[in-house]
């Protein structure tokens, strides 16, 4: 069966799967942290990449392009190396590993997943941890190969607002969306959004839901497979 009846179970890899194979040289970990919190102990091997700050405000196609060509750069710099199944991880399932799962799959490069529940799941596995850090090897450019059709600007969403099938999901914080603190330059929401925070995707420990569980929470808002949904 499955992993947790995943229709993609492929994008994501349980600590036990990553346990048993993680002298596998066709790995590349990568480990989305703070500095500091590496520094006190990681998946041995892991490279260290913290993508937290990267955004961009303007995601017209000349900006974004140049922004995307950014990223692949860094990539490649840190030791990302795209012959290989790059695997993102963060203390949970959270935003900063599926920003660089997400930035793979634009550029191109679908042999990527997420360590499902992070190194917390990891640490209260019995994982092993080191101190060390890892010098980035040298890797070829990684390439870009966009697969445009993932993205929406904020041109072409505005246009689809209100097509039938068009979903914008909004999920940020209850605070960011009803507008009681802003972290754009205007608090608020796109019009007509379903908002689900998150961290509604993950259970008590951090990891991700089952997917019926999470079927469920999206078909009672109305988000069903036939629909195009917009995250933000």
């Amino acid at each position: 069966m499955a992993y947790k009846g995943y229709e993609n179970p492929q994008l994501v890899i349980s600590v036990e799967e990553l346990k048993s194979n993680l002298d596998d040289a066709t790995f590349c970990i990568v480990d989305t942290r703070p500095t500091h919190e590496y520094q006190r102990g990681h998946i041995p091997g892991a490279l260290h990449l913290d993508l937290f700050g990267l955004s961009l405000i303007n995601t017209r196609k000349e900006t974004f392009d140049t922004f995307m060509w950014m990223i692949a750069y860094l990539f490649q710099q840190r030791g990302l190396d795209h012959a290989k199944t790059i695997i993102w991880y963060e203390n949970i399932s959270g935003t900063r590993a599926s920003r660089g799962l997400w930035f793979c799959e634009y550029l191109g490069h679908s042999d990527v997943r997420l360590l499902d529940g992070g190194f917390k799941a990891w640490v209260a596995a019995d994982g092993p941890v080191s101190t060390e850090g890892v010098e980035p090897p040298e890797v070829p450019q990684f390439p870009i190969e966009a697969k445009r059709s993932i993205h929406m600007d904020a041109d072409v969403i505005r246009a689809s607002l209100n097509q039938e099938n068009f979903i914008s999901l909004d999920t940020r914080t209850d605070d960011e969306h009803y507008g009681r603190v802003a972290r754009a330059e205007r608090a608020g929401a796109i019009p007509s959004s379903i908002h689900i925070e998150w961290l509604k995707n993950l259970d008590e420990n951090g990891a991700f839901k089952s997917a019926d569980e999470l079927k469920q929470m999206y078909e009672s808002v109305g988000i069903t497979p036939e629909k195009q949904v917009m995250c933000y």
